[in-house]
């Protein structure tokens, strides 16, 4: 067996995946990209040692006899584009913020993307307007899905479909082969209606044994063979399944739930925003308020007050952020995810030493 640390709830854990796990979600995902046995050439910006990169940028690979090449840097994007055209790489798999750094990217224009076939974003949610922007760059398609430690870690995607017909932007897609997938409710564990928000759970080959030494969790976790994600999700009618948000981001604003992702989507479709987080700040008199944080596009201009009102015109009144923090870069784990958890730390800590 492999222990592997991660953890749906932030706190490290060893997550205890066989090697079936393993060769199931490999398998599963040479399936998915429907691989052409020694042709695929496969670009490793993941790090082998993370459980993403670990099955789709090494395991994946060596299933169908495919080339993975190495990535010393992931931010370096001249090197990455560079091995793309060199090595004609056909499967791009990384995070949001690598196909932020691609787009955002002055010479991109110079390099030659023709030879990409399939992208997979994970890890953190893909705003619709960085899809929309690579795809027509590079020509190939790219698509959002869906995992975590726990599941080896993929579970669901949309199809590869390069009319697009059959893709859902927004949706992390359908459940992998031999994967199944539902939404229950938060408090009963009751299977909700299509269209109610709840936690996802899912059952597979893929799913782990437990996690080392911590029976408590464990139980906490795995019920009735079903994992519980941590994730609050709806389906729709055709069977796509919608990340509304972390368990743990969720933020109440005087009583009202306030999903970050659905917030994060319509700043990311401002022209001068690179990155972003919104997190919720402790309030007194609204329990929290959304706060966003924000790096600006290189020489891109824009104010808190510009910024503010770009969301409000969009989403609901009690939704809108409240504050902007511009910074020059965010924290970021080691696949390039946004450390909320670290923000929301600075936030309680600047509020103890404002008392």
């Amino acid at each position: 067996m492999l222990q592997y640390t991660g953890g749906t709830t932030g706190i490290p854990k060893g997550a205890i995946l066989t090697h079936y796990n393993l060769v199931s979600n490999a398998v599963m995902c040479s399936k998915w990209l429907r691989g052409r046995e020694g042709d695929e050439v496969f670009l490793g910006a993941l790090p082998f040692f993370h459980i993403y990169g670990m099955t789709l940028s090494l395991h994946a690979p060596i299933y169908i006899a495919g080339l993975t090449i190495p990535i010393i840097d992931p931010g370096n994007v001249m090197d990455s584009l560079t091995t793309i055209q060199k090595y004609n790489v056909t499967v791009l798999c990384g995070v949001p913020t690598m196909y932020l750094m691609l787009i955002n990217y002055s010479d991109i224009d110079k390099y030659d993307l023709s030879s990409i076939r399939w992208c997979i974003s994970g890890a953190s949610p893909l705003p619709p307007a960085v899809q929309k922007k690579f795809m027509e760059l590079s020509g190939g398609v790219l698509i959002e899905g869906y995992g975590l430690t726990e599941a080896s870690p993929v579970t669901h995607a949309n199809p590869l479909d390069k009319t697009m017909k059959t893709v859902k932007v927004g949706s992390i897609g359908i459940t992998w082969p031999d994967t199944e997938a539902k939404i229950v409710d938060l408090n009963t564990g009751k299977e909700l209606n299509i269209g109610e928000i709840g936690e996802l759970v899912v059952k597979g080959p893929q799913v782990m044994k437990g996690y080392w030494k911590m029976p408590e969790e464990t139980a906490n976790t795995l019920k009735d063979g079903w994992l519980y994600t941590g994730d609050i999700a709806r389906v729709d009618e055709d069977g796509f399944f919608y990340i509304v948000d972390r368990k743990k981001d969720i933020l109440k604003y005087k009583g009202y739930s306030v999903y970050p992702r659905e917030v994060e989507d319509v700043l990311y479709e401002h022209p001068a925003v690179k990155l972003c987080a919104v997190v919720g700040k402790p309030d007194k008199e609204s329990g929290e308020i959304p706060i966003a944080y924000i790096v600006l596009n290189d020489e891109a201009i824009a104010t808190k007050e510009e910024l503010i009102n770009f969301v409000k015109e969009r989403i609901a009144p009690y939704k809108k952020i409240r504050e902007v923090v511009f910074r020059e870069e965010l924290p970021l784990t080691q696949v390039g995810k946004v450390l909320k958890r670290t923000l929301r730390k600075e936030l309680i800590k600047e509020g103890e030493t404002t008392k």
